[in-house]
C-alpha cells in the first residue's frame, strides 16, 4: 500500500503549516508506515493518509513524486 506522509522537519520547533512537507511511502500498514519515518527520521508526523488508485495516480502526474526508501 502507498502512504502519504504529512510530517514537520524537526520534532523541537512548533509545526507550521507553512513547514508542513510530505513524502510517499510504501508499507503493509499505517502503523508500518509510522514506525518506520519515526525509526528512520527526526520529523514530527501530522498525518498519515492511505492513497487509493485514483489519488496515488493524480499524485503521481507531480514530477516531485518517488517512493521514499529507508
Amino acid at each position: 500500500m502507498t502512504f502519504k506522509v504529512y510530517y514537520q522537519p524537526d520534532k523541537t520547533m512548533t509545526p507550521r503549516r507553512e513547514n508542513t512537507k510530505s513524502l510517499y511511502l510504501e508499507a503493509d500498514s499505517e502503523a508500518a508506515a509510522r514506525q518506520l519515518v519515526e525509526a528512520k527520521t527526526e520529523y514530527q508526523i501530522e498525518f498519515i493518509e492511505l492513497l487509493d488508485e485514483k489519488s496515488l495516480a493524480y499524485e503521481k502526474q507531480n514530477p516531485d513524486f518517488k517512493i521514499t526508501e529507508f
